[in-house]
């Protein structure tokens, strides 16, 4: 009798060993796979190329990182109907002494563009981002269309 409570002990002692070690397995933060690594370096990379470009085409404070986050963020935020978080952002601009007239600028810009068409893969951030690099960015007229009406009657 006493080897078989031993062995039901021993049993039970080793099975919640095993289940021990296997939630610690899954407790662990895993290494970093290298396709996350290569992902994040691309991201940095294309932020780096971002700023560049708008050293290169605003100068001045407008083209300062802290500037370029915030406003770009303003403006999606502007766009979105989302006016309290959007005022917030640009109280923070503002204190960075960043131009608001680059703001206005911009804003004016993506407004002149119109609604976006859900059939094209352009995003808000990329024409958001196009409009802060070049504010006075003018959009092709839309065509006319074949089937408007005449203005003249034959009565």
């Amino acid at each position: 009798m006493r080897f078989s409570g031993l062995r039901l002990v021993a049993a039970a002692a080793s099975t919640a060993m095993l289940i021990c070690f296997t939630y610690a397995g899954y407790a662990q933060n895993p290494e970093a796979k290298p396709g996350n690594q290569r992902q994040q370096a691309e991201e940095g990379q294309k932020k780096i190329d971002e700023f560049a470009e708008a050293a290169k085409h605003l100068g001045g404070p407008a083209a300062n990182p802290e500037c370029m986050w915030l406003g770009r963020r303003a403006i999606s935020l502007l766009w979105r109907d989302d006016l309290d978080t959007a005022f917030r952002h640009l109280e923070l601009y503002d204190r960075f002494g960043c131009p608001p007239e680059h703001i206005q600028a911009t804003f004016r810009c993506l407004v002149r563009q119109g609604n976006m068409d859900p059939k094209v893969p352009e995003t808000l951030s990329g024409r958001v981002h196009a409009c802060w690099i070049n504010p006075t960015l003018e959009t092709a007229a839309p065509a006319p269309s074949a089937a408007a009406p005449s203005s003249t009657s034959n009565r």
